[in-house]
């Protein structure tokens, strides 16, 4: 093995270990495992334009603030192109004569002054005594330097122990060592919390050097300050050269030094981090560790015929990286120095540890193994994720997977009972039926209704919990976030794949700080996620772009790579477009799915429907014309999805009473607030209109669930479930009244139709109980098994209404209905059913499609499933 100076030459590694850099676990650089903090590509980005111009010479700034912060002036902070550059400079305008170094410490400062042609004496830190610094055997061995201009390192913490030294001893030190030069490395300091820092305060004799590389994760980018006495500090200015701190670093440190809640996250959450690491090492016998006390430990291996460089090929096989000290002065080759990672990857050195060490795998070591997980986020809301999750469930389940849906939380009004009660969004209950599972309100726990522009019904694991603002729900959702994270280990420990929807975009930043459905969620499940872009729409390319742009780096490293959705004409025409995003984001296109106007796959929500892309484009006169009044509060349009595929029919979306014109039938579909869409319904001119029709003798009107309340003569809000009024006047086409009751029915339900004696299924969502105070002067058409009326009919047949959900989802009640109103209209009947509202079928040709546009190899082995 090629043993490097440093830590952190991933790509060194990554040739050692025959993959990519990426792949590689870097336990070898001391890099907070936090990443870089939330702002830093958008800071980074707002200044590339500035990069036109050159960078401040000598960062002053930069120094000013670094100044503010430590309450000195700033005349006493450099800054430089790594604090290394900073440590160059001072031996050059100091010209010591000898430096005194305590080992083990930081390779660099030997190599520093080999440079510079100084003679080094090492003073041992001493095993025995735990690394830790004598200050009297250190004065005295200084006191023998006395006729020798002298520079001492010092490591405040040290490294690699990781051990910090009182601050007053070190300042105590200078004092009676006037004339050496003291270069105290806080590189780590700043994982130590509340220190007593000598940046702020500190001899003459004392230079102070700061690296931000570590602390804040920007390696990359190399920036380091540097504190000393405004003599010392312009001396060792006038030894580096101008601009050799780029803008973008410079911009960098402005802000970082800014952020302490970043910097308070760090300390706490390292802290934890550390321990976790350290009690994992503890079960290896022979191992033994040196915790230090910041974010790196230094251990020794006490194993025959292993040192080490051996130990670090055996885990350099797991994709695991470890820092050899074999060039720390005062350690041999049984040493070698640990990173704090992230809790996952102190998981994976641990559990790799233990396999070349030949351990067992103590379970107390291992983080719970998360089932292989996908989720589609998309660039916008209607990106087209439900539709191609449904396809990919049918496409696993295919070959041969058992895959189940997931969504942490839902807003629509198309929900859905289960067969015990339970509430969940439809878009769930198609993916379910994808992976042919019954529906199961673990797969949608969080589910939101709205019934307001600001407020929603919020529906946990199927039963309604309260309605709610948009306040009080962000004051809730840690806790549905809590539920929706337990719904999704129940549901994944049955199943061996798990896919994963989010909704609207990740890259809302107005609502990322308590996102509980997008990235924080794909995070929990350590899901793969592919951004959907929906290309029909414009704007595909940048939105990918900007999306990306707006995440922070965590989010970043879990997209997989994007799929064009909704794509026209030949894809080969996008290839210079897709090669660009590639580049410059790093992530590659995963496939282009055509567009699909009848797919066949109910909508998940109301935006095809309220931008009129499901209007049915279809006239003739030979057509049974049905128009389905658009309310502001629809819920449940799906209702009417079925006529779509009819070939006799044509379907309208009403928006006014000016087109309602002179249709066979009128649906009055659900409604998520029935007493507001009732007003909306009189404001707007419908109810004259609706009378004219009832007059023709031609048109009939149904009202569903919310629509068939709206059919009585009243309907009444006691309990102000949906308003503050107390209730309304309905229609006044049947005489019913209705009565609006906190407590919510929730039911599948097999139904009688009377007129026809057929027997049909569906759901039961709603609020209201309604009652006949009339019955001679109607009919029940409707009832349940359990013999119920559901829904009252005019005697002449052309009023009816019903609370069943998905009653024209039956081939032959809808069939039997559309011949009844060709009929009405003079037309022969058909008689037979021409069209299957068959989502068995529709889903096996959508996952065809998909499985031809997104290639499925790569998928499995992104998962580990080949």
């Amino acid at each position: 093995m090629q043993k490097n100076r440093h830590g952190g030459n991933i790509w060194d590694l990554a040739r050692g270990a025959e993959c990519a850099p990426e792949e590689i676990v870097d336990f070898s650089a001391n890099i907070n495992p936090l990443g870089p903090p939330a702002w830093f590509r958008a800071e980074m980005s707002a200044r590339i334009s500035a990069q036109v111009h050159y960078p401040e010479p000598y960062c002053d700034t930069l120094c000013a603030r670094a100044a503010e912060k430590w309450d000195i002036a700033s005349e006493e902070v450099l800054a430089g192109n790594g604090s290394t550059e900073i440590l160059h400079a001072a031996l050059a305008f100091w010209k010591p004569e000898k430096a005194l170094i305590p080992v083990p410490s930081y390779a660099d400062y030997r190599h520093a002054c080999a440079m510079a042609q100084i003679p080094v004496e090492n003073f041992a830190l001493r095993e025995d005594a735990g690394f830790r610094l004598d200050f009297p055997a250190l004065s005295a061995a200084l006191d023998a330097c006395a006729n020798s201009r002298t520079v001492v390192f010092l490591g405040q913490p040290n490294n690699p122990t990781g051990l910090s030294n009182a601050p007053d001893s070190v300042r105590d030190m200078a004092l009676r060592h006037a004339d050496t030069l003291f270069i105290v490395d806080e590189a780590f300091a700043d994982f130590l919390p509340e220190q007593d820092r000598l940046a702020a305060a500190r001899p003459q004799n004392v230079l102070v050097l700061h690296s931000l590389t570590k602390f804040y994760a920007i390696p990359g980018l190399r920036l380091g300050l540097g504190y000393a006495c405004e003599e010392l500090a312009r001396g060792i200015r006038g030894r580096m050269p101008m601009w050799s701190v780029n803008g973008l670093s410079q911009a960098f440190g402005i802000r970082a030094l800014s952020d302490t809640e970043y910097a308070e996250r760090t300390v706490a959450e390292v802290k934890e981090l550390r321990a976790q690491l350290l009690e994992g090492l503890s079960r290896f016998d022979e191992l033994t560790v040196f915790p230090g006390e910041v974010n790196f430990v230094l251990c020794r291996i006490d194993r025959e015929g292993v040192d080490a460089s051996r130990l670090a090929e055996l885990l350099l096989r797991e994709r695991i990286a470890i820092r050899v000290c074999y060039n720390f002065e005062g350690l041999g080759e049984q040493w070698f120095r640990l990173a704090v990672r992230t809790r996952k990857q102190n998981a994976q050195l641990l559990e790799a540890l233990a396999k070349v060490l030949g351990y067992p795998v103590s379970s107390s070591i291992l983080l719970p193994r998360k089932r292989p997980a996908l989720m589609l986020q998309g660039t916008s809301s209607n990106a087209g994720k439900s539709m191609l999750a449904a396809a990919l469930c049918r496409m696993f389940l295919q070959d041969g997977y058992d895959v189940a849906p997931f969504k942490s939380q839902n807003m629509s009004l198309n929900s859905y009972v289960t067969r015990d009660g339970g509430e969940m969004g439809r878009a769930q209950v198609t993916q379910a039926q994808a992976c042919r599972l019954d529906p199961d309100v673990r797969m949608n726990p969080v589910l939101l209704k709205p019934s307001s522009d600001t407020g929603s019904q919020v529906v946990v694991l199927g039963k309604a919990v309260s309605n709610m603002d948009i306040g009080q729900y962000i004051k809730y959702k840690p806790q549905a976030f809590d539920a929706a994270k337990d719904a999704y280990d129940s549901l994944a420990s049955e199943h061996q794949v798990m896919i994963l929807e989010g909704a609207g975009s990740p890259a809302e930043i107005n609502l990322k700080r308590h996102d509980i459905v997008n990235m924080n969620m794909a995070r929990y499940a350590e899901a793969k996620v592919l951004l959907v872009g929906d290309i029909d729409r414009g704007g595909i390319f940048a939105s990918f772009v900007g999306t990306m742009e707006l995440l922070e780096e965590w989010e970043r490293e879990l997209v997989a790579g994007y799929v064009v959705n909704m794509f026209r004409g030949d894809a080969s025409l996008l290839n210079d477009a897709l090669d660009y995003v590639t580049g410059r984001t790093g992530k590659p296109f995963m496939g282009v799915v055509p567009y699909m106007s009848r797919h066949g796959i109910p909508e998940e929500d109301s935006v095809s429907f309220k931008r009129g892309s499901l209007d049915s484009a279809r006239t003739d006169g030979q057509l049974v014309d049905i128009a389905c009044i658009d309310v502001p509060h629809i819920s449940n349009f799906t209702d009417i999805e079925p006529f779509f595929n009819e070939p006799d029919v044509h379907v309208r979306v009403v928006r006014s009473p000016e087109e309602l014109g002179a249709p066979d039938a009128v649906i009055l579909p659900g409604s998520k607030n029935v007493v507001h869409d009732m007003n909306w319904l009189r404001e707007q001119g419908f109810i004259s209109e609706l009378d004219r029709l009832l007059h023709s003798e031609q048109a009939v009107v149904v009202g569903i669930c919310g629509g068939f309340q709206m059919l009585g003569r009243t309907i009444s809000d006691e309990h102000q479930v949906e308003s503050v009024a107390g209730g309304m006047k309905g229609l006044d086409f049947l005489p019913l009244a209705t009565s609006l009751a906190p407590q919510k029915t929730l039911t599948a339900t097999g139904a009688r139709y009377l007129p026809s004696d057929m027997q049909i299924r569906g759901y039961e969502i709603h609020h209201g109980v309604t009652k006949t105070d009339a019955p001679d002067e109607i009919s029940v058409c409707m009832e349940r098994s359990d013999g119920k009326p559901i829904g009252y009919s005019r005697k002449d047949g052309k009023v009816w209404g019903t609370y069943l959900h998905g009653l024209f989802d039956d081939d032959v009640f809808r069939r039997d209905f559309i011949d009844s109103l060709r009929k009405k209209k003079g037309l022969e009947p058909v008689s037979r059913i021409l069209a299957q509202y068959d989502i068995e079928s529709a889903l096996d040709r959508l996952a065809d499609v998909v499985r031809a546009s997104i290639n499925a190899e790569p998928l499995y082995k992104m998962l580990g499933l080949k």
